[in-house]
């Protein structure tokens, strides 16, 4: 039996529907193709975000950690490939829930320029697709708190030797967000629709101990 922590975030950014809160929720203490699932939401909040996750995986010592975040204007569910060491909140305007907005500062000091993600990120995609579940792999995480997360979560796994597959996965709006007059003509998806997709990226995580090595046709192409 395999054990996985799914992180998500609550409302903030300028969303007041966080889909990587109620799919993480939803998820909480199912199983999954033979997989227990637990669940942390992370704090908002650049400089408390990593260790909230860590202390999880410390207390849960699980096999697999999947990070949610949403990422509004995309219309699928995009797997990551790369979290880089660089945090520029200012591009996008906005900042953490205590109003910090660093710009173009290094993640770990003097840490990799970049991770990569440890899931099966091809067969994950695959996987989804099948089911019906529009998705794609993406080669940008962005340089707000999703990527601080997940680079911060990967070097905390690379630098302790853990046996731990980790990776990225951006959730499209909720249509409650896409029907706010502000949003009109936004891409969505329902709750639904993206738990589906989660059950059947897990699904090709727990089958998969290493990815497939097959094209992917991609759209995203970021």
């Amino acid at each position: 039996m395999h054990k996985i922590l799914i992180s998500g975030f609550g409302d903030w950014a300028g969303s007041s529907a966080n889909p990587a809160e109620a799919v993480a929720k939803a998820l909480d203490g199912k199983t999954v193709t033979q997989a227990t699932i637990n669940t942390v939401i992370a704090p908002s909040i650049f400089a408390e975000m990593i260790d909230a996750v860590t202390k999880e995986i410390d207390r849960i010592s699980p096999d697999i950690v999947i990070m949610l975040g949403e990422f509004n204007g995309r219309s699928m569910l995009t797997v990551e490939r790369l979290a880089q060491n660089l945090i520029d909140a200012t591009r996008y305007d906005m900042g953490d829930e205590v109003g910090s907005r660093p710009q173009g500062k290094e993640i770990v000091s003097g840490g990799p320029v970049a991770y990569r993600a440890t899931l099966p990120i091809r067969a994950m995609v695959k996987a989804m697709r099948r089911a019906g579940i529009p998705s794609d792999i993406s080669d940008t995480a962005g340089t707000f708190g999703c990527n601080l997360l997940m680079y911060g979560v990967l070097h905390y796994i690379a630098q302790r030797k853990l046996h731990i597959r980790a990776g990225w996965i951006h959730l499209p709006s909720l249509p409650a967000t896409a029907a706010l007059e502000a949003n009109i003509g936004m891409p969505s998806m329902s709750l639904e629709t993206q738990v589906e997709g989660l059950k059947a990226a897990i699904a090709a995580i727990v089958q998969h101990e290493k990815d497939i090595d097959e094209p992917i046709r991609s759209q995203w192409q970021l």
